[in-house]
């Protein structure tokens, strides 16, 4: 039975205005943001480009393939050679063009080369750097951050990044507003290291063109994200202060098994101690404090060691994240960590998982956003996945029990049944064993699974999602620059 979802006067200004702003118009995203550039070389494609400085053309024809220019900060003003003639200094510089999909490329010294779409704007900043603002269309911007935020080749790990990166884009247009952009281009704003160059971002940008993620009131919301949550994500208050409704702790063992999972951190044991004695005032000759402090345990997250944020300590001690133990070894104690990033949000290699095991990507987004749904800006009504068929009428329940099956093995078979679409069993006659790739996972994550009593929720699916083996952590085959993978914080 369909359901049909009535929004908000707030949506419905989303759903009917947003759309054609955010198409009309591109947005000023600065560049190499965190570098300090001295000199540069523009070179170009066959697409053409006007030079223009000052608002004035500076040449007669158009910059194309073959043709270069060399930037670099004079006083307050940029000097531009082409093709190793100077032409003069300007205030400002601007490399236009009016063909779609056009693309230049950027070389500064000492930093690696990177390409952009459509216009550069280029001025100086104190006099002796230069300051680069990409003017590049939004959904070209959006493919370009979930290229640089997120590893993967499953289209849809790249639509879940899409969404939530355009939900903050369309949120945050006025973040920089007093320096004259919308964006910085790291992980202030959002990572975007270069044009989308991989058809399957840019498939997954456009098939998810215009869907953002809401609140119950229709408002756009904020869409953190990290790494790998560990297990559990963090509530927003013990990261930032402010308890967000859409941003509770879930649990999520999805996040077991994948790159960023598990880490360890060793110190001395001295050392440790006196940091909480110095910074923290704690008296460590008293027992039960010391003991606390070399035996912490972590099974579900906390957001305090003996009243100390761990968030501080994570910073301090520089850290993966707060989700992290304490053992004790005499002269030394060692950190047992899960998860990287701050935890809030959206785990993205929990995501990744879930995409691999054919969860749909709304689903997915609605697990790490409590309450929060997807809407697509320019529809009058979202209606939920919910089919008609008796063919997609039928879920099938997938036991957290089973991933104990997985301990030791490559490959666990998983219990399916069948459940009516409110929630019923039909007779166990409909059970079958499903072959299901399933990442190796420690005892104690086993455990903590098996007491989730909301991940059968989290694990509906549709007999297709189910009916084949998935593949996961295929290192060799990932993104090939996944050093420029970003962890926001």
């Amino acid at each position: 039975m369909k359901r049909r979802c009535v929004f908000t006067a707030m949506l419905m200004f989303l759903l009917l205005v947003a759309p054609s702003v955010v198409r009309a118009e591109k947005v000023k995203v600065r560049v190499f943001s965190t570098t300090n550039i001295t000199q540069a070389k523009i070179t170009f494609e066959t697409m053409p480009y006007n030079l223009i400085g000052d608002g004035y053309d500076v040449l007669a024809t158009d910059l194309t393939k073959g043709d270069f220019v060399d930037i670099t900060p004079f006083a307050n003003e940029v000097e531009v050679s082409v093709n190793g003639q100077k032409k003069g200094s300007f205030e400002s510089v601007a490399f236009i063009t009016e063909v779609q999909d056009a693309y230049l490329y950027i070389t500064p010294k000492g930093a690696k080369q990177r390409s952009y779409k459509d216009d550069m704007h280029v001025s100086t900043q104190s006099n002796k750097f230069l300051k680069m603002v990409n003017h590049v269309e939004f959904e070209s911007y959006v493919a370009g951050v979930a290229q640089s935020e997120i590893y993967g080749k499953e289209v849809d790990i790249f639509r879940v990044q899409a969404i939530i990166s355009r939900t903050w884009a369309m949120r945050n247009m006025e973040k920089h507003k007093a320096d004259g952009y919308n964006f910085c281009d790291n992980v202030h704003c959002q990572a975007y290291y270069n044009r989308c160059i991989r058809s399957e971002i840019e498939q997954a940008t456009k098939e998810s063109m215009n869907e953002v993620l809401v609140d119950n009131n229709g408002n756009l919301i904020e869409t953190p994200f990290h790494s790998n949550s560990g297990g559990q994500t963090a509530n927003s208050e013990d990261v930032w202060q402010a308890k967000i409704a859409y941003l509770r702790s879930v649990q999520d063992t999805f996040s077991f098994g994948m790159k960023q999972t598990y880490w360890t951190k060793e110190f001395a044991t001295d050392k440790w101690l006196n940091y909480f004695a110095k910074n923290h005032k704690l008296d460590i000759n008293n027992d039960s404090i010391r003991n606390e402090l070399v035996n912490f345990e972590q099974d579900e997250r906390k957001s305090k060691l003996m009243g100390v944020p761990l968030k501080t300590i994570r910073k301090d001690w520089n850290l993966k994240s707060t989700f992290f133990s304490v053992v004790y070894y005499g002269d030394k104690v060692v950190l047992e960590g899960k998860g990287y990033g701050h935890g809030v949000g959206l785990s993205q290699e929990g995501a990744i998982r879930m995409v691999r095991l054919g969860m749909d990507y709304k689903d997915i987004l609605e697990h790490y956003y409590t309450d929060a749904q997807v809407v697509k800006l320019g529809a009058e009504e979202e209606e939920s996945s919910y089919s008609d068929t008796e063919e997609n009428d039928a879920a099938y329940l997938v036991y957290a029990e089973e991933i104990q099956k997985a301990m030791g093995n490559d490959i666990a078979y998983v219990k399916e049944e069948t459940l009516s679409t409110n929630g019923s069993k039909k007779n166990e006659n409909n059970s079958e064993m499903v072959k299901v790739e399933t990442p190796k996972v420690k005892d104690e994550d086993v455990d903590r699974a098996k007491r989730s009593s909301s991940l059968a929720e989290r694990m509906m699916k549709t007999k297709e999602g189910l009916d084949k083996t998935t593949e996961d952590n295929e290192d060799s085959e990932e993104y090939e620059d996944e050093e420029e993978w970003t962890y926001v914080w």
